[in-house]
């Protein structure tokens, strides 16, 4: 039994695509339930995918994939007039202090959306907003996908991990592409993206495309590249589908490192915090998304500062198995790194700051445990960085305050980050 029987056997799928063949919606169809199947090798995912990388995808190709991996395994269903809001969600590139999810979601809720947030893991230098929540005791991020849709249904949005229910070829497509060098294919990229989110049974979507030197798209060109590849896709399979481009030529937030980021965010959710990169995108972000949906953009700045997404949030938190009074007593639930102390340029370095190395900054991260270097890496949700530096700050003050697990790791990050800033002359 294969269920590739009915068309082509895998190799001669691999061969085609190798000599740069189009290949129909049936055969990629077929090829992606042998993935899900398991008659379809790593070694034979690996080959497809390095073919792919070489000779492309071209539209037809790149749709036809999407919804092959998307029906791959549940699809979620909504009844947008019987929630009385529209279903929607985003998407980041990820980047160094990306924290916006746990704002934007609760800020939409909060004006009458839904929002099926099904987030993922960090890698490398990029934070995951799965590590973010595991930071707060008690926060299932495995809930079941009916609980899942209930919380959703009553609270306009919730946030868990991907199951093996949602997109299962997308994991193993996926999983083989990252140890293979084939990441950084267009089309590859979007099926992994939107398989997920359509399975997520999205109406609306807004892709936050990264770039600078701490994204994975580095130039503006290679941004707006594969914000066109996106939305073609997503419109294509039923899904609106919107781009912004944003800056991460340095970190978004203030903050990096999971239980960091979880605090800054409810500050920010608590009207503690008023301005920063992160709110700015946000708010961007959100009044992009009340435009494509319907929602009304005027009541965004209103359910800030009135504490309704705050409340959103707070009760969302609760229903996901974390502490009923997170939000106010963020000392006593968040862990705290036994070291805090600040990392200065080195010596003879004056003037402000020129250029950051925004990829390094994310990887002083990793160095104190705060991300992975490969999947099923531990992660330390205490550790990170507070109060970056930004471009024309004088080199004298400190470039960020670490928050380290022990003196080793502190040495690491510490010259990871002081390697990362470059200076002009200035007056500082």
């Amino acid at each position: 039994m294969t269920s590739l029987s009915s068309s082509l056997l895998p190799a001669e799928v691999i061969r085609r695509k190798r000599d740069g063949e189009v290949l129909s919606a049936e055969i990629l169809g077929d090829f992606i339930r042998g993935v899900v199947a398991q008659e379809v090798s790593d070694a034979q995912i690996a080959a497809f995918s390095m073919a792919t990388y070489f000779k492309g995808l071209n539209p037809e190709e790149r749709t036809a994939i999407t919804r092959a991996m998307a029906h791959s395994g549940t699809v979620l269903q909504w009844d947008s007039e019987q929630l009385g809001g529209p279903v929607l969600d985003k998407h980041s590139t990820g980047g160094v202090g990306d924290t916006v999810s746990l704002v934007l979601a609760p800020l939409l809720a909060a004006v009458g959306g839904y929002v099926p947030m099904i987030a993922g893991r960090g890698l490398a230098h990029t934070g995951g907003t799965i590590d973010k929540l595991e930071s707060i005791p008690g926060y299932n991020v495995q809930v079941e996908l009916s609980s899942f849709q209930s919380i959703v249904a009553r609270h306009g949005f919730s946030i868990c991990g991907q199951t093996a229910d949602l997109a299962p070829a997308d994991a193993r497509m996926y999983a083989t592409r990252d140890v293979t060098a084939t990441v950084e294919q267009n089309g590859l990229i979007t099926a992994s993206i939107l398989s997920k989110k359509l399975a997520a049974g999205l109406q609306c979507l807004t892709m936050d495309i990264k770039t600078g030197s701490g994204a994975f798209m580095r130039t503006r060109a290679e941004a707006e590249s594969l914000a066109e590849v996106i939305c073609e896709v997503g419109n294509a399979a039923g899904m609106d589908t919107q781009a912004l481009i944003t800056d991460m030529s340095e970190p978004l937030a203030e903050s990096a490192g999971n239980a960091l980021e979880v605090r800054e965010a409810v500050e920010i959710l608590r009207g503690e915090r008023k301005d920063g990169g992160l709110l700015e995108v946000t708010m961007d972000l959100a009044r992009r998304m009340c435009i494509q949906s319907g929602l009304p953009e005027k009541r965004l700045s209103q359910a800030l500062q009135s504490g309704a997404a705050m409340e959103c949030f707070s009760k969302v938190i609760h229903e996901m198995g974390g502490p009923v009074d997170f939000c106010d007593r963020l000392d006593h639930y968040l862990p705290v790194a036994p070291i805090v102390r600040p990392v200065f340029a080195k010596p003879g370095a004056n003037g402000v700051i020129g250029q950051v190395d925004t990829r390094e900054l994310g990887m002083a991260v990793v160095d104190l445990g705060g991300g992975r270097r490969r999947t099923g890496d531990s992660i330390d949700s205490r550790v990170g960085c507070v109060d970056w530096a930004r471009e024309g700050d004088s080199m004298e003050k400190p470039l960020a305050v670490i928050h380290a697990a022990d003196e080793a790791s502190f040495g690491r990050a510490a010259q990871r980050i002081q390697n990362a800033y470059q200076h002009k002359q200035g007056d500082g």
